[in-house]
């Protein structure tokens, strides 16, 4: 089950954690501590140079969390989140730099099913990242996460089962002037129900 209180303070305290996502396991540190970065990298063996995305554990933690987002894009956020999507917007005062994303950034906001419920109380982002080596697949059970990883790990919260799909990760870095957008990774949710939240803007 989720333990917000340990989670939270694993956090604070520089460590990385193991943690049930909506959708996939995850590891997860505090994204403005260094060394907290370079160790979830170095657990999951990720070029550093590859950007990871911020979850936030409600919309408006993330909407409070980027302000220059324009009114367009919000609007849109506010339809398509939270779900199991990972929104790529546009990040000109480059915020959260350990992220990698640069001028742009990926932000996550899971729904939160029954055993995950707990994790709400947690309002600080976190960088997250799917708990598996780069490159293997996505661990839908907590025994699918690398033996090494988990050992690795300063905190490890078992969600039981997940649904084992990974996020949609859709490109909205555009979006705000243009009205531009695209799938860069297909996932859980169908980017034409990803087309369906844009009409409606």
């Amino acid at each position: 089950m989720a333990d917000p209180e340990a989670f939270a303070r694993c956090m604070a305290s520089g460590g990385v954690a193991v943690f049930p996502a909506d959708t996939v396991y995850g590891l997860a540190c505090d994204p403005e501590l260094p060394a907290a970065v370079q160790c979830l990298y170095a657990l999951k063996g990720r070029a550093p140079e590859k950007p990871s995305a911020l979850l936030f554990f409600s919309l408006a933690a993330a909407l409070e969390a980027l302000p220059e987002l324009g009114p367009r894009t919000r609007a849109l956020l506010e339809r398509l989140l939270p779900g199991a999507l990972t929104v790529v917007v546009a990040n000109p005062q480059e915020r959260y730099p350990l992220s990698g994303g640069g001028r742009a950034l990926g932000v996550r906001v899971p729904v939160l099913p029954a055993p995950l419920a707990a994790l709400a109380a947690v309002h600080r982002p976190v960088l997250q990242s799917s708990a598996n080596a780069a490159g293997e697949a996505e661990a839908r059970r907590l025994r699918d996460v690398p033996e090494a990883m988990r050992r690795g790990a300063d905190l490890v919260l078992d969600g039981g089962d997940l649904p084992g799909t990974p996020s949609t990760v859709i490109d909205l870095t555009g979006f705000e002037v243009s009205g531009e957008w695209a799938v860069r990774r297909v996932g859980a949710v169908t980017a034409d129900a990803v087309a369906t939240a844009v009409a409606g803007v």
